[in-house]
């Protein structure tokens, strides 16, 4: 047959040359990227992040080989290819897409890594909950510039978009966020976030107290922190609350913490031999860190005396359960050995008789 006649068929048996070598491009793209990982795996040795790396940003990867092998058969052919120029576009997005995806996996691969060599389950995980803070923080506002930057230069490539990519990439300056905190109130939340990554007056795991309750930082997100509270419950609080109000953290520096038990006495109770027992139940415990244990009486009034006992633990879960062991503990002791040093109403009976009145009514104790 001769292809001069029918020009269309010499078209399209071009047309389906070129697109077989982009096929047959990705292909090998495809077995080249399973082989060299495999490869990889066996030679990174004790590197965890590049370990990490090779699950993690696995898929992604191997999409971008794929893509920049079409890419690169589709610059290759001729400029009279039907079809040639809006599919050089679209594998142009796809593979700007398939980047910012895999700088994305990148920085999930670091954090994972960071996270792994920084357990917060050690006894002294200061520093570690401290990394860990940071890494959360900083992993979220990567994620956020990635997306950013693919959205811009995928739209840079659309020559209808291409004014709006370079707005959308000229917002992403640090001048475009501070103008645009205040109409943006997710970019208050996070310039909110990079401070508390950076100076940090909160990190996971730390207890705090919000609004009158008692929880631990379990997460922090680009948002927002959720809280755990001790019932379970879960507090939502906004990033930018934690900046702009003051708040208490047991944990900021280290965990170690004071607990106090009160007991209300009575005045005859010997507070010696009640200091001695509270020192000796101080010893005893596996809950006391051996640095505090103090009793001082604190306070009196007409019927009885406060007798403070003070004591130290590691940690504040730790220093709530020495203090009901030791009040359980005292409160025994008292009562066992010195149950008349218990609170007692004291109370004075007037043994003056009663008079009659005028009218022939009693009054006990009426003046004469």
């Amino acid at each position: 047959m001769n292809l001069r006649i029918f020009p269309e068929l010499q078209y399209l048996e071009f047309d389906l040359y070129v697109l077989g070598v982009a096929l047959l491009a990705a292909l090998l793209a495809g077995v080249l990227h399973h082989v060299g990982v495999r490869l990889l795996r066996r030679l990174i040795g004790n590197r965890p992040y590049l370990a990490n790396l090779s699950f993690i940003a696995y898929h992604a990867s191997q999409v971008c080989l794929i893509l920049f092998a079409v890419r690169l058969v589709l610059t290759g052919a001729p400029d009279d290819t039907r079809w040639l120029l809006p599919l050089s576009r679209l594998t142009s997005v796809a593979l700007i897409i398939a980047l910012t995806w895999l700088a994305m996996r990148c920085i999930r691969a670091l954090s994972v890594t960071v996270v792994q060599l920084n357990p917060v389950t050690a006894a002294d995980n200061l520093k570690a909950r401290r990394i860990v803070t940071q890494t959360r923080v900083l992993t979220r506002s990567a994620y956020f510039i990635a997306t950013l930057l693919g959205l811009g230069f995928a739209l840079l490539t659309l020559p209808g978009a291409r004014q709006f990519g370079a707005s959308l990439l000229a917002s992403a300056g640090v001048a475009g966020l501070v103008a645009g905190i205040a109409a943006r109130p997710v970019l208050s939340n996070f310039i909110a976030g990079m401070q508390i990554a950076f100076s940090q007056p909160i990190r996971i795991d730390d207890v705090l107290i919000v609004h009158g309750e008692w929880g631990r930082v379990e997460e922090i997100t680009g948002s927002f922190v959720v809280v755990r509270i001790w019932d379970e419950r879960r507090l939502i609080v906004p990033l930018q609350w934690f900046i702009e109000n003051p708040f208490e953290n047991w944990t900021h520096k280290s965990a170690n913490i004071l607990g106090t038990v009160f007991l209300w006495l009575d005045f005859a109770v010997p507070v010696p031999a009640v200091r001695a027992e509270f020192e000796r139940v101080c010893q005893q415990s596996s809950l006391w860190d051996g640095r505090v244990c103090v009793l001082h009486v604190t306070d009196a009034n007409e019927r009885a005396m406060q007798v403070r006992l003070l004591v130290s633990a590691k940690d504040s879960g730790t220093a709530f359960d020495l203090r009901c062991a030791i009040r359980e503990a005292m409160i025994g002791f008292i009562a066992r050995d010195y149950p008349e040093s218990l609170p007692r109403l004291r109370a004075a009976l007037d043994a003056e008789p009663a008079k009659t009145t005028d009218l022939g009514v009693e009054q006990p104790g009426a003046p004469g």
